[in-house]
């Protein structure tokens, strides 16, 4: 089973997290369901979970979640009153296990799930900019554009990986955590290279970059590819050659 040695090698910690939305828009849209997981290597290079978190969060009042979210989701208005958390309660969540870094954040497609969290954390922590900007990203999703064919969602991924007997795409966000936790594991063992996708994202350069450009991050068009891409070939590869 992989360690992620290398990722290991830089951070003390790497955070996967997932979450679900009221919509697809940060800036008018809020988080519903935020999960996340902190990992750490032991002393003995074993891996732990040193922290976790899945909380519902509450709407503002008078606001009512759109059908279809409920139907991809089973998330419903009913659900977030009585278990739901206020979105300043998730924020300070959040970036509690951001701290005592350094610190990679990992999700697929990590540009929309960032811009949330972003948004977010900006409203209601004090030193909340100061975390999210300290952290490194990477975006799972666009590692896994190099090493397989379109589709590629996370459902796609577990398939690939041959993890349907350990994991699920469900929707809900700790069960995409999870998954998400353990593709990365096995995109790790196929390669060793994730360290070189930290803060560079692909984008579709049919539709371009989704909205605001987060600091520190290289984005660079990708295309789809139809087979695992040599390493002179990756999209990190790619963007360093271009820039030298």
């Amino acid at each position: 089973m992989s360690n992620l040695a290398d990722i290991f090698t830089k951070y003390k910690a790497v955070v996967f997290f997932d979450t679900e939305t009221s919509g697809l828009d940060a800036d008018t849209c809020q988080i519903i369901e935020l999960a996340a997981i902190r990992i750490e290597q032991t002393a003995r290079g074993t891996l732990r979970m040193a922290d976790t978190a899945d909380v519902f969060v509450k709407l503002p009042e008078g606001e009512k979640l759109p059908e279809k979210i409920t139907e991809l989701t089973g998330i419903t208005d009913e659900l977030l009153e009585a278990e739901g958390v206020t979105e300043g309660e998730a924020a300070a969540r959040f970036t509690d296990m951001l701290r005592g870094g350094p610190v990679l954040l990992v999700a697929h497609n990590a540009q929309f799930d960032l811009l949330f969290c972003r948004a977010m954390i900006w409203r209601h922590v004090t030193d909340g900019e100061e975390l999210f900007e300290g952290a490194d990203y990477l975006d799972s999703l666009t590692v896994y554009k190099d090493r397989r064919a379109y589709p590629h969602k996370l459902a796609n991924a577990i398939v690939a990986y041959k993890l349907e007997d350990k994991v699920q795409n469900s929707h809900r966000a700790i069960d995409d955590v999870a998954a998400l936790f353990e593709v990365c594991k096995a995109m790790d063992d196929e390669r060793a290279d994730l360290l070189e996708y930290v803060n560079i994202f692909g984008y579709n350069p049919k539709y371009g970059v989704s909205g605001f450009r987060l600091d520190g991050v290289t984005y660079w068009p990708q295309r789809f590819n139809k087979y695992m891409q040599s390493p002179g070939y990756t999209l990190p590869a790619l963007a360093k050659g271009a820039r030298t």
